[in-house]
């Protein structure tokens, strides 16, 4: 973040305020809001309340503010600054992300065809995979879906129905390990 903003400011040297928010990270509680010398609220908090209603995160908002003579009170900052934030998120190439989970399956050679096989049907995506002594694999689930593939995934392998799938802590022969959050 400081590599940012050192690069704007040395762009705009002459600019007196470089006021900035962003948020980061999966869980949104990564965030900052900065006036930098403008008046305390009037300029970083309704940048991030931009970035805010625009829903979006791993993002930071930098509004580069030259003075031009004219004062623009507390209500003036506050509405130049959050329409020139929502003018750039308006503007800007949203990308968005599927929030998935990786996971890694250690299982037997006796029920390979079994994994395999619910692995296919229920179209889960196979970053990875050994097959050495035990077989494994490593897998991603989109985050929110997890417990719903699981249970899918056990009641295809142990051929049993959705409702005593759920009732299963584990299924022999099968561990389930998650690795991170992508």
């Amino acid at each position: 973040m400081p590599q940012h903003l050192e690069y704007l400011r040395k762009l705009h040297p002459k600019a007196r305020h470089h006021c900035y928010a962003y948020r980061l990270g999966l869980d949104q509680n990564n965030f900052r809001a900065n006036d930098d010398g403008e008046p305390s609220g009037t300029a970083g908090k309704p940048i991030l309340g931009q970035i805010d209603s625009f829903s979006v995160t791993n993002v930071l908002i930098v509004v580069v503010r030259y003075f031009g003579g004219t004062l623009l009170g507390t209500s003036g900052l506050i509405n130049a600054y959050r329409a020139s934030a929502q003018d750039a998120l308006q503007n800007a190439d949203i990308v968005e992300q599927l929030v998935e989970e990786v996971y890694r399956l250690d299982f037997g050679y006796e029920i390979m065809p079994d994994v395999m096989n619910a692995v296919k049907k229920l179209q889960i995506k196979i970053l990875k995979q050994t097959f050495e002594e035990a077989a494994i694999l490593e897998i991603t689930i989109r985050k929110g879906n997890t417990a719903l593939v699981f249970n899918q995934m056990k009641a295809q392998i142990a051929k049993v129905s959705l409702e005593e799938a759920e009732l299963m802590k584990e299924l022999p022969g099968l561990t389930i390990t998650y690795l991170f959050t992508s």
